[in-house]
């Protein structure tokens, strides 16, 4: 019988595209509170909120938010790959760039959190590595809301069917986007507001205290005056300069995490980290944790809250190239809490 040679496939190379970016960070006039806590929570894979009126540019920010990302490792692109050759959504070629999704706000149950008679991945397994979008954010339905618990906090989601079960990745950073009220007044002043108290209450109420303490960093995005828009001058920096910045603060959680005191290796970020390893890689001074217990009480802050609170301090240092967390690390990371109780 005559044996047939069996010649092996060469081995792939995986080609990173330059990417072509429309808009950088420096287009964008103004919001300079917002630019900072989207780099934080890019260099420290942190979710975060942004609340504003309408046209301020949370769009925008959000889209370009996904430049500053790191480029994926080949592990990750094989991974990512993988999920979205199950979903259909290949084109022949692997995806070399973080994830951007951005379902509406009319989206279902199952399409978020995917699910079906044979059980498919959803958008948070989608944005796998990346980003999930969310504007308007407290328009979502509140069960589907409340089914982001799970993946924001164990970066996975099982969905269980009666033809069967399957756990899916969901590691992603989630930005949400919301207006002010529902009317979405465009003035920096109450007095422009047109809703009523049960509106206001209704629009609030969606978003509960779990949510609320799974999202680590919410700022502002307000107003911006029309000199900044008409400005021809670069105030802010370029999407370029604000990635160096994340790489770096990535290659330090890396290098920190490598540690033999790590006991999951699998962890790269510091949004990741558990209560027990706080203690082992953001250890604080006595006066720096006697300013964040004061503080705690005085903002009521939950449990998760203090502990995300610190994992936010521990980035603000790494991008500041501190060893230790400082007091000015611990004050900006609590300035990043939700300003209302709601």
């Amino acid at each position: 019988m005559e044996q047939i040679k069996i010649i092996p496939t060469p081995k792939t190379e995986i080609e990173y595209k330059d990417r072509t970016n429309d808009i950088d960070f420096s287009d964008i006039k103004g919001q300079e509170g917002a630019k900072r806590g989207l780099l934080i929570a890019a260099a420290g894979g942190h979710n975060i909120a942004m609340s504003g009126p309408p046209g301020t540019g949370k769009t925008m920010l959000a889209r370009v938010f996904s430049h500053i990302l790191p480029n994926l490792s080949k592990e990750e692109v094989l991974e990512i790959t993988g999920i979205h050759s199950v979903v259909g959504l290949l084109d022949d070629t692997l995806v070399t760039e973080s994830p951007f999704r951005a379902p509406h706000h009319t989206a279902s149950y199952v399409s978020m959190i995917g699910g079906g008679a044979i059980p498919k991945p959803g958008e948070v397994t989608l944005a796998h590595k990346g980003v999930l979008f969310l504007d308007e954010f407290p328009e979502f339905e509140k069960r589907v809301l409340e089914s982001l618990r799970q993946p924001l906090e164990d970066n996975i989601v099982s969905i269980s069917r009666a033809r069967g079960s399957a756990i899916f990745p969901s590691n992603f950073i989630l930005i949400a986007a919301m207006n002010p009220c529902p009317c979405g007044h465009r003035g920096n002043k109450q007095k422009d507001c047109i809703c009523k108290p049960h509106d206001l209450d209704r629009y609030t109420r969606k978003l509960s205290g779990p949510i609320m303490d799974r999202i680590d960093i919410w700022v502002t995005v307000g107003a911006i005056d029309y000199e900044k828009l008409s400005s021809d001058t670069q105030e802010s920096e370029t999407t370029q300069s604000l990635k160096e910045k994340v790489l770096k603060a990535r290659l330090v959680q890396n290098k920190r995490f490598k540690t033999t005191d790590n006991k999951r290796k699998n962890i790269r970020t510091n949004s990741e980290m558990s209560v027990k390893e706080l203690t082992i890689f953001a250890p604080l001074a006595d006066e720096v944790k006697k300013l964040l217990n004061e503080s705690a009480q005085k903002l009521q802050l939950s449990a998760r809250a203090y502990h995300r609170t610190i994992k936010i301090a521990r980035t603000i240092a790494d991008l500041d190239e501190s060893e230790d967390i400082t007091i000015s690390h611990i004050l900006e990371a609590l300035q990043y809490r939700p300003k209302t109780n709601i």
